[in-house]
C-alpha cells in the first residue's frame, strides 16, 4: 500500500472528487496560482483552470458567504482558509446563513460545502495564530465537524465531506501536512460518527482526536515498558460523536483520560468527560482525567509554547493517576 503524506491525502480527496464532480470546486487564498499557503492544493489550478480553483481576496467573511451562496445553487465548494485563525473573521457565515440555512427554510436549501484548513497550535505563532477553536464549531447546530489525525482517515473522511449535502467543518493541522502513513490507491470512504481504535488496551482508555493522536501513541508505548497496556480512541468525527465506541472501550479498561489541544472550558474533552462520567459511571475505577492545552493564550517563547500544550509526560502522568500509581 503506497504511504503518502497527509498533505498528499488531502489533495488527492480533492482532485478525485473534483474529477468525479463537475460541481466540485476549490476556493481560497492562495489556492489557485501559488498552488495553496501549504501546497495542499498544488497542480489543481493546471488541471481543473480558474473557474474551479479560485483565488480570493484576504476577506474570509466575503469568500466564504460566496461559498455558501453557490451551495445554495446546487455547487459544491471546498473554501480552504489559510488557517483557522482566520475562521474568526467567517464565523457569522458559518453560523447564521451555512449551519441554519436548512432549517430556517424548512428544507428547501441543502448547504453541501466543505470549510477546511490548519486548525491547532503549531510552532512560533503566539497568540493569535496558534490556536485549536474547534469547540466553537462544535457548539452550532447544522454543522457537522471532523478531525481526522492519519492520511488514511484525512482521505476518506475528505470524499465523505465533499459528497455530503450538509455544511462540514474540516479540521487539519499545519504540523501534521508532513506525517506519512499508508494510504490504499483504490477509492474508499469513511462514514461520519465512527471513532477507531488506534491502539488496543486493558489497562486504561485515551480518548483523543487530531494532533495529539503521535503524543498519546509515544505517551502508550513509554507506559508498555512499565507494564500498562492503554487503549487508543481516535474520535475522527467530533459531530456527531460516536458515543458507543467510547462507552465500549471505557467499560472494558474502567478508566479514562482524553487529550485535547484546545482550552479546556467548554471543550470536547470535557464534554467527552462529561458523557463518560454519566454513562460508564458504575464501570469507572477512578475519576475520568483531562490533558488539555493551558488556559493561557498561546506563548511565542519556545518552552513557554511546548509547556502550554499535551506533552507525552502530561499524558503518562494523567494515566498513572488514574492507576493510583
Amino acid at each position: 500500500m503506497p504511504i503518502i503524506t497527509y498533505r498528499e491525502a488531502v489533495r488527492d480527496a480533492i482532485d478525485e472528487e473534483m474529477a468525479r464532480d463537475d460541481n466540485v470546486f476549490l476556493m481560497g487564498e492562495e489556492v489557485a496560482e501559488y498552488d495553496g499557503a501549504y501546497k495542499v492544493s498544488q497542480g489543481l489550478w493546471d488541471k481543473y483552470g480558474s473557474k474551479r480553483v479560485i483565488d480570493t481576496p484576504i476577506t474570509e467573511e466575503g469568500f466564504t458567504g460566496v461559498g455558501i451562496g453557490a451551495a445554495m445553487a446546487g455547487l459544491r465548494p471546498v473554501v480552504e482558509w489559510m488557517t483557522f485563525n482566520f475562521s474568526l473573521m467567517a464565523l457569522d457565515q458559518v453560523i447564521n446563513n451555512a449551519a441554519k440555512m436548512l432549517y430556517m427554510s424548512g428544507g428547501q436549501f441543502k448547504i453541501p460545502i466543505v470549510f477546511r484548513g490548519p486548525n491547532g497550535p503549531a510552532e512560533y505563532l503566539a497568540a493569535q495564530h496558534s490556536q485549536a477553536l474547534q469547540s466553537l464549531f462544535v457548539h452550532i447546530p447544522g454543522l457537522k465537524v471532523v478531525a481526522p489525525a492519519t492520511p488514511y482517515d484525512a482521505k476518506g473522511l475528505l470524499k465523505t465531506a465533499i459528497r455530503d449535502d450538509n455544511p462540514i467543518v474540516f479540521l487539519e493541522g499545519e504540523l501534521m501536512y508532513s506525517w506519512k502513513g499508508e494510504v490504499p490507491q483504490e477509492e474508499y470512504l469513511i462514514p461520519f460518527g465512527k471513532a477507531d481504535i488506534k491502539r488496543e488496551g486493558s489497562d486504561v482508555t485515551i480518548i483523543t482526536y487530531s494532533k495529539p493522536l503521535k503524543v498519546c501513541q509515544e505517551a502508550a508505548a513509554e507506559l508498555e515498558r512499565i507494564g500498562i497496556e492503554a487503549e487508543i480512541v481516535d474520535l475522527r468525527s467530533l459531530r456527531p460523536l460516536d458515543e458507543k465506541t467510547i462507552y465500549e472501550s471505557v467499560r472494558k479498561t474502567n478508566r479514562c483520560v482524553i487529550v485535547d489541544e484546545a482550552w479546556p472550558m467548554a471543550s470536547v474533552a470535557s464534554h467527552v468527560g462529561w458523557l463518560v462520567s454519566r454513562n460508564c459511571f458504575d464501570y469507572l475505577d477512578a475519576p475520568v482525567e483531562l490533558v488539555t492545552g493551558e488556559d493561557v493564550p498561546m506563548p511565542y517563547n519556545h518552552r513557554l509554547e511546548l509547556a502550554a500544550q499535551p506533552s507525552v509526560k502530561k499524558v503518562v502522568n494523567a494515566v498513572k493517576k488514574v492507576l493510583y500509581i
